[in-house]
């Protein structure tokens, strides 16, 4: 990853979801999704998300059906507004997904976080909501 402190903080916040989720995309779902995890997030990460405490385990876990729903569909992250202070980062962004069973999902996101000086994230609290979600007119 490329640390914050060399980074716009709107381009640093973009790149880390969508070089993590192409990532996660290439892996076969029986694939160990850990040297993914290790390069991304400190073992210590703690993600508050929608109020739900999620740790490196729990992290780890969801990666398996996250990475089955993205198959053969696609997505997109657009980062409206990212401020930085240091290691620490607050941004909003909209995800745009496409799912295997061709579901069209659009999520707002907002988050505060943390990262290591090599880009790792350590800690982040974030709320969401669905904006969208509907089978798409071609599916």
């Amino acid at each position: 990853m490329t640390p914050l402190r060399t980074t716009a903080p709107e381009q640093f916040i973009g790149d880390f979801f969508t070089t993590f989720t192409d990532e996660l995309t290439r892996h076969g779902v029986d694939d160990d999704f850990t040297p993914l995890m290790e390069r991304y997030y400190t073992r210590d990460v703690v993600q508050i998300a929608d109020g739900v405490r999620l740790e490196w385990d729990r992290l780890l876990a969801h990666l398996r059906p996250v990475r089955k729903n993205l198959e053969g569909g696609s997505y997109r992250f657009d980062v409206q507004e990212a401020l930085a202070d240091g290691d620490r980062i607050a941004a909003r962004l909209t995800l745009h997904v496409r799912d295997r069973r061709e579901r069209l999902i659009d999520m707002e996101i907002q988050m505060i976080a943390r990262f290591t000086a090599d880009g790792r994230m350590r800690a982040a609290h974030q709320i969401s909501r669905t904006l969208r979600s509907e089978k798409s007119a071609e599916g």
